[in-house]
């Protein structure tokens, strides 16, 4: 087999790697790596940034730890709003519950019966008014 021969065959495996891989591409249904409500989540882009921004300027970072068998937020003021566990590993773990703290300050979810590994923890609390985010990765063991 000539060097001629051998090139026209890597060509043609090339392109059949190609063509296979643009059919499976177009076949997926969607692409993990893209949120549905991608619009509506650039729309209130500015909304959330100004939450973050004032955590930053109250210093009202909440205080999140894993104690025993839950996870516990401790916040600087009473606060209500909402807690998402996030599993970046599987969209179907994701969790949320509402927050409603008393004079303690105190918010506990039971971690035992998740899966381990890495989960976003995002706040969305609002504490004298003032709309407050916060986001934090726990690894839950």
């Amino acid at each position: 087999m000539n060097w001629g021969t051998k090139l026209v065959i890597g060509m043609v495996c090339f392109m059949t790697m190609i063509i296979v891989y643009a059919v499976l591409m177009m076949r997926s249904d969607k692409d993990a790596l893209v949120d549905n409500d991608y619009y509506e989540k650039g729309i209130n882009y500015n909304l959330e940034y100004r939450k973050k921004s004032h955590v930053r300027e109250d210093r009202a970072a909440p205080k999140v730890e894993l104690r025993n068998d839950s996870l516990v937020v401790t916040f600087a003021r009473a606060a209500s709003g909402q807690l998402r566990m996030i599993r970046t590993a599987d969209k179907r773990l994701d969790q949320q519950y509402e927050i409603s703290t008393d004079t303690a300050r105190v918010f506990k979810v039971p971690v035992l019966q998740k899966a381990r590994g890495l989960w976003k923890v995002q706040l969305d609390w609002t504490s004298m008014g003032r709309p407050y985010l916060y986001e934090k990765e726990v690894m839950l063991p």
